[in-house]
């Protein structure tokens, strides 16, 4: 046997979509991740209800990297369809661990193979009922894997413990099936791959989470009063932990809701719920993708004119059209960025992590208030369905910021003398008044038609001229409570922006490049309009690679457009085939264009 590789390679498990294998991977997952071993996972799966082939990989990595990779070191093939797929993707020294009522024949003479006896050793349990069999078969493979490449069981209890939230009896269902793997596989099986695990610390004082849960409960630290939605993948999961937690956070001191949720009969009642709820004065959201956000564009247009603050959360999938519901992308960048016919800007929030994701959740609302606008919180489905670590979440860490809003005491002093869409601080933010204000002159009429600073209709082409002056000023203005881009490096010739669910990739790009010689600076964008420290960057570099995830370099373009005497420093390095980077990609792409 080679020399032992530890704490870095990747497993995939080949399974059938509906056979309930998540459970066991992401039990393999969180226990990695309690033996402190840095590790990630990643779920394709296809978007029909069952019987397709689904993978699960997960990453381990000693150095904290957490992009996927290409490379499959240990495979775990369950599904006779994908069986010949699943051992061809085995990197030459690989594993395969596979069902052994798996008949097709294996001529690979480079692998290490493990036939698993699951169905047989399930079977012999008799605490299995004869109709979870199948399910519970899966945490044999886990006990198996466990004992091969040095897994903790404990940590598997420990994970199963925390996926049936302390349920016992099928905590120790599924634990004895694991057990009774790991023991036949040290009675069976003689160990002949160099692939292990040995404990770390790496992750300690660290949580696993995805995307839509931290958004869901950003929002809910945020203040949510009102969500209003409809399902679609990969975004439904957002409103679903909504349901799940605002019942137990969200009740007054006589146990009564202080929030509304409704899953409306489309898209667009979605979100035209959410402008009502918002001209009401209530802090509310939406969330969705693509296709959803094509039905919701007139709404959103309306909320810019009549400026009604709201939050939409767009997990982004693969378009066009229904495209690959289950695969992820960041091709909605363009289409948000001018959604609304005519003249019209979006405040968009990109999130770079799992934690910026519960972040945003909340800040998302103080932006939208303050700058009476609807907020896009631009996630993808990678962030937003599969499991990552983060540091936990941080308890917003300042007052709510309600924005200009008139009270009954303000309109007192003003003498009742103010406009609604009126600028009078400079800034291009009007005030604004909530329906319940008693004053007389609280009132106004909202309209998604011409208006001049006092909301009253007109046509009039100058003041149509101040009014869109207006709003573009306000969208300048915008940039100061927006949040300021991430950057790591300085003095390198060599650039390199992105956003998003990309860094990861990037990170690790960026150490490949530096065993190549190739100094890199990196701005994690993290909102758009582009701030100025993003203008700074590109002047100061030779060279600015922009990383992206859709065919058409979207993010390159509207840089492009917004830097045109230094565009030809820009260089577009895009791809998405509805998979999340690699590094690798990342790397040669840059590679190649820097020797040339």
């Amino acid at each position: 046997m080679t020399d032992r590789i530890v704490n870095d390679f990747s497993i995939t498990v080949g399974t059938v979509n509906g056979s309930g294998s998540s459970t066991a991977n992401n039990t393999i997952l969180r226990a990695i991740f309690k033996m402190g071993i840095p590790v990630s996972g990643k779920n394709l799966f296809p978007s029909n209800i069952q019987g397709l082939p689904t993978w699960y990989t997960i990453r381990v990595n000693k150095d904290g990297f957490t992009a996927r990779r290409d490379e499959r070191e240990i495979v775990i093939a369950i599904n006779p369809a994908s069986f010949e797929k699943d051992v061809a993707s085995l990197v030459p020294g690989g594993v395969l661990f596979y069902e052994d009522s798996i008949k097709a024949p294996i001529t690979r003479e480079d692998i290490t193979v493990y036939p698993m006896p699951i169905k047989q050793i399930v079977r012999s349990d008799p605490n299995v009922p004869s109709n979870l069999r199948d399910l519970v078969g899966n945490m044999v493979y886990v006990g198996i894997l466990a004992q091969m490449i040095g897994m903790d069981l404990e940590t598997i209890r420990a994970a199963l413990t925390f996926h049936f939230k302390g349920k016992a009896k099928p905590v120790e269902l599924n634990f004895n099936a694991a057990s009774a793997g790991a023991e036949w596989a040290k009675a069976n099986l003689e160990k002949k791959d160099p692939y292990y695990l040995k404990a770390m610390s790496a992750t300690n004082g660290m949580i696993m989470a995805d995307g839509n849960t931290a958004a869901a409960l950003g929002a809910i630290y945020g203040g949510v009063q009102y969500v209003g939605w409809y399902p679609i993948t990969p975004a439904t999961s957002l409103a679903e932990t909504l349901n799940e937690y605002l019942p137990k956070l969200r009740k007054d001191e006589n146990g009564k809701a202080t929030y509304a949720i409704i899953q409306t009969e489309d898209e667009l009642a979605a979100i035209g719920s959410c402008v009502g709820a918002g001209w009401a004065g209530l802090r509310a959201m939406t969330s969705t993708s693509g296709p959803g956000l094509s039905l919701m564009t007139e709404f959103a247009g309306m909320a810019y004119f009549a400026e009604v603050p709201l939050v939409v959360w767009d997990i982004v999938r693969m378009g066009p059209s229904t495209g690959l519901p289950t695969r992820t992308s960041q091709g909605d960048l363009s289409f948000v960025a001018n959604m609304g016919h005519g003249d019209t800007d979006a405040l968009m929030l990109l999130p770079g992590s799992v934690n910026e994701c519960f972040q945003f959740g909340w800040q998302a609302f103080d932006i939208a208030e303050r700058l009476q606008a609807p907020v896009f919180v631009m996630s993808d489905l990678d962030f937003g369905m599969n499991q990552w670590m983060t540091t936990p979440f941080e308890y917003p860490d300042r007052p709510m910021d309600r924005g200009k809003v008139l009270w009954e005491q303000d309109l007192e002093k003003s003498d009742g003398k103010w406009g609604r869409y009126l600028d009078v601080d400079g800034d291009g933010i009007p005030y604004r008044t909530l329906p319940g204000n008693r004053h007389p002159a609280s009132s106004y009429f909202t309209r998604g038609t011409g208006h001049d600073e006092y909301a009253k209709y007109s046509e009039e082409p100058q003041v149509w001229i101040r009014m869109m002056a207006r709003l573009k000023k306000k969208y300048e203005t915008a940039k100061q409570y927006l949040p300021k881009p991430v950057i790591d490096g300085s003095g390198s010739k060599v650039g390199i922006i992105a956003f998003g669910s990309t860094e990861p990739a990037v990170r690790e790009a960026r150490a490949l490049l530096a065993e190549k010689g190739i100094q890199t600076d990196f701005l994690r964008l993290r909102a758009i309009p582009f701030a100025p420290e993003v203008t700074d960057f590109i002047s100061a570099h030779e060279t600015v690679y922009v990383v992206e995830m859709n065919r058409d370099a979207q993010l390159h373009q509207m840089l492009t457009l917004k830097h045109v005497p230094q565009a030809s420093k820009l260089t577009a390095i895009a791809f998405n085939d509805g998979l999340p980077p690699t590094a690798q990609w990342i790397f040669n792409d840059i590679l190649a264009k820097e020797e040339k």
